[in-house]
């Protein structure tokens, strides 16, 4: 097994960045997910309720932040100041947040259609994932929960299959917006991964990732009407495991170590979960 993709999110909910190789540390990648829009009271947005942020790129400069849209003018974004800060939440966690320059939030409102704010996880924010799943004091940032997402080649090939039996078109794996794609011949074999290694890196896979109705929209456009990978998920992924409730697709990763990794790179397993994850039985047709 290899690493065949590696993306970032600079702009959580916008659109992703491709790698040809990414460092790791304790927060995952650099890069990942370290700014954020909210509304005026500092609640995240997400393309839950906003479709149109996977309209959004983003372009990471030397000296600001870069923001794209199609028919819109580019938005370029200084450092924010460090005082100049809010309180955020994201889900069930509260951040102390850098908050943009006045100018950058107006014209991204005009983008929008309602009054918003982009904030940064700069270097007084601090956020820690769920102890229970990924252990004591391990750092997150804007993500949803975790560090990392690891999905798999296999896997995504198995759903297509069923949504072909269905005659529901096909998904690419941009829906389920990972961060690590393994090249794997079998799917759902992730499942059974407790550990691997990539570079001298251990990663555990701690949490399943339970999916949403962003996996319906089409990632550079934010539309819903194109193919929808839910009801195949709902047929042969459902998770029998109340602590986490719905479909599946991908691993949540916590890293324990730092280092760097390449598209190319072997993917060992070092511990396994033979058990696998526990589903709820496909009904018959």
């Amino acid at each position: 097994m290899r690493v065949s993709d590696l993306f970032i999110y600079p702009l959580k909910s916008a659109r992703g960045i491709a790698l040809p190789a990414a460092d790791i540390d304790a927060y995952g990648l650099p890069g990942d997910r370290r700014a954020m829009i909210t509304d005026a009271q500092g609640h995240f947005i997400t393309q839950r309720e906003l479709p149109d942020l996977a309209r959004i790129e983003v372009r990471p400069e030397a000296t600001a932040f870069r923001l794209l849209m199609h028919g819109k003018t580019d938005i370029s974004v200084t450092p924010p100041q460090p005082e100049n800060r809010m309180d955020v939440t994201v889900w069930k966690s509260a951040v102390s947040a850098a908050v943009a320059d006045p100018e950058s939030n107006r014209q991204l409102s005009e983008w929008l259609g309602r009054e918003v704010r982009l904030v940064f996880f700069d270097g007084q924010a601090r956020r820690t994932a769920n102890a229970e799943w990924a252990g004591e004091a391990t750092p997150v940032t804007f993500t949803d929960g975790y560090q990392i997402l690891v999905t798999t080649t296999g896997s995504l090939k198995a759903l297509n299959a069923d949504l072909a039996a269905h005659g529901e078109g096909s998904v690419g794996m941009e829906r389920f917006r990972p961060n690590i794609v393994i090249d794997t011949d079998e799917a759902w074999t992730e499942d059974r991964w407790a550990a691997i290694e990539i570079a001298g890196i251990r990663f555990d896979l701690v949490k399943p990732c339970s999916r949403c109705i962003m996996t319906t929209q089409d990632q550079l456009t934010g539309s819903r009407e194109g193919p929808n990978p839910m009801p195949a998920m709902g047929r042969i992924r459902m998770s029998a495991d109340r602590r986490v409730p719905g479909p599946l697709f991908g691993w949540n990763a916590t890293p324990r170590g730092n280092g760097r990794i390449t598209i190319g790179d072997t993917v060992n397993i070092v511990e396994e979960r033979p058990e696998g994850w526990a589903l709820k039985r496909r009904a018959a047709a």
